[in-house]
């Protein structure tokens, strides 16, 4: 069931009955048919410990299952959207930026700190990014939001990629990730974001990046 681009700012999903999606609630703008939309505080398929990232930390913001038979659009606050196609791979995805995605996809989540120590405390902490990221796996589509646009760049053996962290949209692939710092600790009192910290991906896939640092 992949999403059709309106526009920059707009999706487009076709429901057949059987089929379903899920959806960050609020995502909704119109909907043609019999389409039916319930909150889902179980976070997919993945049950409790699946929640996406904002939910896990203890805010109580479910997803919308979304079925029936129809087309529904898609948008929230004028973001950009982009849409990811998967094909059996896994994506990670900044818990925040998650607008809908294919109900056959199977998710969980990954605690940023997991990989790269300290790193998820550095960007819930001090860059006001969440301590986890949504893993989504199988095939099927994903619409995520961005400020700005989305350039996806390639990450290969050899060749790594340092983004900032406010930066980071998505990524996927064989890609190791941890915090690293452009200057002393002594310099970054103070600073909240910006160049002071980056996230250095490793391996072999892509990363997705935001033209803007501009928290959702």
């Amino acid at each position: 069931m992949p999403f059709r681009e309106i526009n920059s700012k707009m999706v487009e999903a076709t429901l057949a009955p059987g089929q379903k999606l899920f959806s960050q609630r609020g995502a909704m703008l119109a909907y043609r048919g019999e389409v039916s939309f319930t909150p889902n505080i179980q976070g997919g398929q993945g049950g409790v410990a699946s929640m996406i990232g904002r939910r896990v930390a203890g805010e109580s913001t479910p997803l919308m299952t979304v079925e029936g038979s129809g087309t529904v659009m898609f948008g929230h606050g004028g973001h950009h959207i982009q849409v990811i196609e998967l094909a059996g791979d896994t994506l990670n995805v900044e818990a925040d930026r998650l607008l809908a995605f294919d109900g056959t996809l199977q998710q969980g989540t990954m605690f940023m700190g997991s990989q790269g120590g300290v790193m998820g405390m550095v960007r819930g902490q001090v860059t006001g990014q969440g301590l986890f990221t949504t893993t989504l796996k199988g095939h099927g589509a994903v619409a995520v939001m961005a400020h700005g646009g989305v350039i996806e760049l390639p990450i290969t053996p050899g060749r790594d990629v340092h983004v900032d962290p406010q930066a980071y949209v998505a990524h996927h692939g064989e890609v190791r990730n941890k915090l690293s710092t452009a200057v002393g600790w002594r310099d970054m009192v103070g600073r909240g974001s910006g160049e002071a910290f980056q996230l250095e991906l490793s391996g072999s896939g892509a990363v997705y990046v935001q033209a803007s640092e501009e928290k959702l």
